[in-house]
């Protein structure tokens, strides 16, 4: 349902940057079939199956779709232009856009898919004013966040707290969107609306920290990263925070890795990888643990479990750093996925 969307406003892109969107969708250059999956498309899946919570009506559907692929366009440009921040030289398996075509063209890619967005939400698919407004909110947010986290980089006394501010912003913030429009476009109510994009909000603070753990020990034969990338750009991600807030010499030693420059030779990340998983397991009554109930309000619904989810259900926010995929795999045939891979 999204991914023919997507096809088609990349049909109608300029030839000169038409194959850098191809690459990065892993579409082919010449053809772009539309029974080619688009990467995880979490969430264009949210918008989808939150305005089926509300609408069974096609024509509201094909709008919250249209939302959906304007919210994957949004999605897509904060990675190609996060690639380039990071130096990150693979994404989804395959070489980044900057890695593969140059940093200028990586740039003008993201700009593209960016200014893109806001148009799926015009044409035959008009509605909402208000759905244009999420969009720039979102971004808006995304945008501080990104840059918040880079201010993490290399700080030896970033805080829990920190990371997870970044979180909402960086990643939270557009996930509430994509529930947000889902529900608005389907014609909910406002405090349904509030309550999905609360629900988004808080997903995105579970999913933030889950990428937080791949960051560090996720498999890249999964996640299409080197091992330890987030270590090698030195981020201050949840996991790093919480091991230094611990009161562990491997807290110390990763301290002074932090405050360190230059590039970080492969035995020095894993190392830090070390460091990270012994302050972990060291630290009296578990530093993740206590990092999140000092955390304040997020970092307790998180731990508990408590935060309120849609119609009053138990948010999923603790599943996900274990097993998303079911999540993502009710409807995968609707919103153009395969799960989550």
């Amino acid at each position: 349902m999204v991914t023919p969307i997507l096809h088609q406003a990349v049909t109608r892109f300029d030839d000169r940057l038409r194959p850098m969107v191809a690459h990065h969708f892993g579409w082919p250059s010449s053809d772009l079939p539309t029974a080619t999956t688009s990467g995880k498309m979490v969430r264009a899946t949210l918008t989808v199956l939150t305005g089926e919570c509300f609408t069974s009506d096609a024509e509201a559907i094909s709008r919250v779709a249209a939302a959906g692929a304007a919210v994957e366009m949004i999605h897509n440009f904060s990675l190609i232009h996060d690639d380039v921040m990071d130096g990150d030289k693979e994404r989804r398996g395959r070489p980044a856009v900057w890695h593969e075509y140059g940093i200028p063209a990586a740039i003008l890619t993201g700009d593209l898919l960016l200014a893109q967005a806001p148009l799926m939400l015009d044409g035959p698919w008009a509605a909402d004013p208000r759905a244009a407004r999420l969009l720039a909110e979102a971004v808006t947010r995304l945008a501080a966040g990104q840059m918040a986290d880079l201010s993490l980089e290399g700080r030896a006394e970033a805080s829990p707290d920190e990371a997870l501010a970044v979180a909402a912003d960086k990643t939270g913030a557009l996930l509430a969107c994509a529930c947000e429009l889902g529900a608005l476009l389907a014609g909910a109510s406002e405090e349904a609306t509030r309550r999905f994009s609360r629900f988004g909000l808080r997903l995105g603070l579970a999913f933030q920290i889950a990428d937080d753990i791949l960051g560090i020990w996720g498999d890249p034969r999964r996640t299409g990263k080197p091992v330890g990338s987030d270590l090698r750009s030195r981020k201050g991600s949840f996991p790093v925070t919480a091991a230094l807030a611990s009161d562990t010499p491997e807290a110390a030693e990763l301290a002074r890795f932090y405050a360190g420059e230059g590039p970080v030779e492969e035995d020095e990340a894993r190392r830090a990888t070390d460091l990270v998983t012994r302050a972990r397991r060291l630290d009296e009554g578990g530093a993740g643990d206590r990092a999140l109930r000092d955390a304040g309000p997020r970092g307790a619904q998180l731990r508990t479990g408590t935060a309120g989810g849609p119609r009053g259900r138990p948010a999923v926010a603790h599943q996900l750093p274990v097993q998303p995929e079911p999540l993502m795999g009710r409807h995968p045939a609707r919103a153009g996925i395969g799960g989550l891979a």
